[in-house]
């Protein structure tokens, strides 16, 4: 798989791309329906979190729509502010629920399609890929995703699909609030937001910001 510095080589960074690419506000946009072939092949997503940074490398061949999914969400501002809510070490962690119930009311239902990938150029479910969560249902994934600990090569016959991984920063994922585990409430916090977890699990990490930081068409 990929090094940064393999990536980055292959990776062009233009001045243009600026202003574009940054964040906005969450609300200020309505979730689209995933267009691939609109999305770069490849880029870097810069997650700042409260534990320190971390750099995700997508590859859009691995997972066309999820793929594009992460880059239209992020460049919306979607997962600014985001707590990682679900952590279990040595399987994963978990994030994607908007701390704005409001927010969070336009992306709940934006399913997007499974992805079908040939084999040769499908990621696999191992220690810091990235993928969408989905329930047992066919084109269930929206905006939750969680970053592999561990070997959960596994999940790649249920159609979890990676699309990116984590190229420098493992260190941090590693370091995430693991101690509630599974006990936050998916239900109240799509319904009440960040003012449920502050709440009752004050000690969440998250992400202060997400911006796209590299890209190649």
């Amino acid at each position: 798989m990929l090094s940064r510095r393999q990536f980055c080589s292959a990776v062009a960074t233009t001045a243009a791309l600026g202003s574009a690419i940054q964040s906005v506000q969450a609300d200020d946009k309505d979730p689209k329906t995933p267009r691939p072939d609109s999305v770069p092949e490849k880029f870097v997503v810069k997650l700042e979190t409260s534990k320190g940074s971390i750099l995700i490398a997508v590859e859009r061949a691995w997972s066309p729509n999820g793929a594009a999914r992460f880059y239209d969400a992020v460049k919306a501002g979607f997962y600014d502010d985001c707590r990682f809510f679900r952590v279990v070490p040595g399987f994963m962690v978990q994030w994607g629920i908007n701390g704005d119930p409001k927010v969070q009311s336009k992306w709940r239902d934006a399913e997007i399609k499974d992805d079908v990938v040939p084999a040769k150029e499908r990621a696999s479910n191992t220690r810091g890929f990235i993928t969408f969560a989905k329930s047992g249902k066919p084109h269930s994934r929206t905006t939750q995703l969680f970053i592999n600990y561990g070997d959960n090569a596994r999940l790649d016959a249920d159609g979890f699909t990676p699309f990116g991984k984590v190229i420098e920063g493992m260190e941090v994922v590693d370091k995430i609030q693991s101690k509630y585990r599974e006990r936050p409430n998916q239900g109240a916090i799509q319904a009440e937001g960040n003012a449920y977890l502050n709440e009752n699990f004050p000690d969440l990490d998250f992400i202060k910001k997400a911006t796209i930081v590299e890209a190649k068409k």
